[in-house]
């Protein structure tokens, strides 16, 4: 399975507005948590599951959001695929990343939030957290 933009929409009117992303199914979801980066200048990257899927929805200000499908766990190549993604308040939209990707994500505007909706609960699979230097797939 690959990586998938969910896409919702806003809804404006007289009394006020409804963000949405109508096509997120949350059957899978088991936690939820948030993260905020303690200024820009920090890049949490490159950390993945070969079993976990997750689904990144920023819920304040903006992230820029790499994904690495990784060719082998033990020693990928430096020339594995690699997508990017805006993450921004001001467009709901969902970022499915499914099981066997890296991911590494950066606040483009400071007090940014994201919020991570994972298909298992903490510590159910311990040994599927998988973490490569910053350096590994050339964070641009």
């Amino acid at each position: 399975m690959n990586p998938k933009l969910i896409k919702g929409g806003i809804h404006n009117d007289s009394r006020g507005q409804i963000d949405f992303v109508n096509d997120l199914d949350l059957t899978a979801v088991k936690r939820m948590y948030f993260t905020t980066n303690a200024n820009t200048s920090i890049i949490r990257a490159w950390q993945g599951h070969k079993i976990e899927s997750r689904w990144f929805i920023c819920v304040r200000g903006s992230f820029k959001v790499q994904l690495v499908e990784i060719d082998n766990w033990e020693n990928p190549s430096n020339n594995c695929k690699k997508t990017e993604y805006t993450l921004t308040e001001n467009k709901p939209e969902v970022l499915y990343i499914p099981k066997g990707f890296l991911n590494g994500f950066q606040a483009i505007e400071d007090n940014s939030k994201l919020m991570i909706l994972s298909n298992y609960k903490l510590n159910v699979n311990p040994n599927d957290n998988y973490r490569f230097d910053l350096t590994k797939f050339n964070w641009k």
